[in-house]
């Protein structure tokens, strides 16, 4: 059996001061591979560039000039991480027979590489990085991370604990992938949906080797909030249960109110009268705004804009020819 054809994604964002060292560690693990013969000769790396402001796209073009293992894409503006890698995986479709992708912050452990491999040849289509502590986090960022996963499985969203999108997937995995045509996306949620065999390999997450995150707290908790919109119609139910509930209370109020009418009793009511009006004010609000979040998600998947935009692709002339139309752009 032929040693397989595998791809490296890594979507970068102004990603200049780490760059040159993730090439080289990627080029020295893919170099170790081929002459193993755990991959084929035909293996590439391919990085997408986010809409950079500085220098990434010039050194990936570099790169992928100097070296036909490199390969570069580049969007015509800023699409955010998970279209970057939604990109770079549908540019890879077709023209090999595994694809892993992730971060270029080199965060992620080069080496887990190895056990996902050993996991495909096994059968699996879909390989999770899943992290196995996270010691190294601080304790803000740790009690937030393991609480967002557990809401998410209580909201009934199938996702793997402690996984990003460090993974491995097969080209039939990245067909279906393909499949999801979702504006919105939450890879994290999506993937698990194929369906395919799949397995876990478990690594230690590193310190980012240099730049800055690019996931300050507001966007990571717009990520979660896109995740569980996205995947979960529990908050709307919980809003009828809720208007059910403050339904029952009002009849048995209106009930009490005739009752001490009738009765003839003088309510001294002014305080409790205010406070119920912001309290079911404050709550009539709150379900607003969450079923606001669900129309505002149909409003931009119904206008079916491309996700993203390729603006231009740096790859040797001969992956360029594999690519043929299959990365027309996939909607968002």
């Amino acid at each position: 059996m032929n040693p397989p054809i595998l791809y490296i994604v890594v979507p970068c964002y102004n990603e200049q001061e780490v760059l040159p060292e993730t090439s080289s560690r990627l080029l020295a693990k893919l170099t170790s591979l081929t002459e193993r013969e755990r991959i084929s000769p035909a293996s590439r790396i391919l990085f997408v560039d986010d809409g950079s402001k500085d220098t990434t796209w010039a050194q990936i073009d570099a790169l992928a000039k100097s070296d036909a293992r490199f390969g570069g894409v580049k969007l015509s503006r800023n699409r955010g991480h998970q279209n970057a890698l939604l990109a770079g995986l549908m540019t890879a479709k077709g023209m090999c027979d595994c694809c892993i992708s992730m971060d270029a912050d080199l965060q992620d452990d080069i080496e887990a590489v190895e056990g996902m491999l050993t996991a495909y040849s096994e059968g699996c289509d879909v390989v999770y990085g899943v992290r196995s502590s996270r010691e190294s986090d601080t304790f803000f960022k740790r009690t937030t991370a393991q609480g967002f996963y557990k809401f998410m499985k209580l909201m009934g969203v199938d996702i793997v604990y402690n996984h990003a999108d460090y993974r491995l997937l097969s080209s039939r995995a990245l067909e279906a992938l393909s499949q999801f045509k979702e504006i919105n996306l939450f890879l994290r949620g999506i993937v698990p949906l194929v369906g395919y065999k799949s397995s876990t390999v478990t690594y230690v997450r590193s310190e980012r080797f240099a730049g800055e995150s690019k996931y300050p707290l507001k966007k990571m908790l717009s990520f979660a909030f896109d995740g569980i919109t996205s995947f979960s119609v529990r908050p709307i139910r919980w809003v009828t249960g809720l208007g059910f509930l403050l339904f029952l209370a009002s009849i048995i109020a209106m009930v009490y109110c005739l009752v001490v009418k009738i009765l003839g009793y003088t309510v001294a009511g002014w305080t409790g009268t205010m406070l119920s009006i912001w309290m079911i004010g404050g709550i009539q609000l709150l379900c607003l705004g969450i079923i606001g979040e669900y129309v505002g998600k149909i409003y931009t998947e119904v206008k079916d804009r491309p996700r993203f935009i390729i603006e231009a692709v740096s790859l040797d002339p001969g992956d360029r020819e594999g690519i043929v139309q299959q990365v027309t752009p996939v909607k968002d």
